[in-house]
């Protein structure tokens, strides 16, 4: 596997691919509350809250271009939605994570997902079928898991959806955000 990079350099190992991800950041307050919650379990992977739309997926650096046009003539075909996030839900015992539940805005995502994953170089063999949602813990102690469960069964949140944003990784790095995409074709 080739190395990654960021903003189309060249890896510092001479590879010339860059990891991606996709996916739809959780507004404040809802967002940091939730955050902080997935790293006070002690969560190796904690990210920002988000709903992805695309996982971590590696291409090449000269298709970056080809992908975020790809990404603007999705995002304008798509209208902004309302998400609902309500209550907790779990992929136990297939794999360890709780996780906060779409309860609106649930077929949105998966055209969004659908859309997205649609361009040559997105596409990718999925491990399960896609279900949007919001980990709120992954990979700790069952009793953790079961915390993060119970703790979060009364979360609401309700808020409108303009955008989705590509995310890329340098291996180094966190995640960082590349380019939002407005919904609509919204400025």
């Amino acid at each position: 596997m080739a190395g990654n990079v960021t903003d189309g350099e060249a890896a510092p190992d001479g590879g010339d691919t860059i990891q991606i991800g996709i996916a739809v950041d959780i507004p404040e307050p809802w967002g940091g509350m939730l955050t902080r919650r997935r790293v006070s379990a002690g969560d190796p992977q904690a990210v920002p809250a988000h709903v992805t739309l695309l996982g971590p997926t590696e291409i090449p650096v000269r298709a970056l271009p080809a992908v975020e046009d790809h990404l603007t003539r999705v995002a304008a075909t798509h209208l902004p939605f309302t998400l609902h996030l309500r209550g907790t839900g779990t992929f136990r015992p297939v794999t360890q994570v709780v996780f906060v539940t779409v309860a609106a805005g649930i077929s949105e995502c998966e055209l969004l997902a659908s859309a997205i994953n649609s361009a040559p170089e997105l596409r990718r063999e999925a491990r399960f079928p896609y279900h949007p949602h919001v980990t709120v813990a992954q990979d700790v102690p069952p009793e953790v898991l079961d915390k993060a469960y119970e703790d979060l069964a009364d979360f609401s949140a309700l808020f409108e959806v303009e955008a989705f944003t590509l995310f890329s990784h340098s291996g180094a790095a966190r995640w960082q955000p590349r380019r939002d995409f407005r919904l609509g074709g919204r400025r």
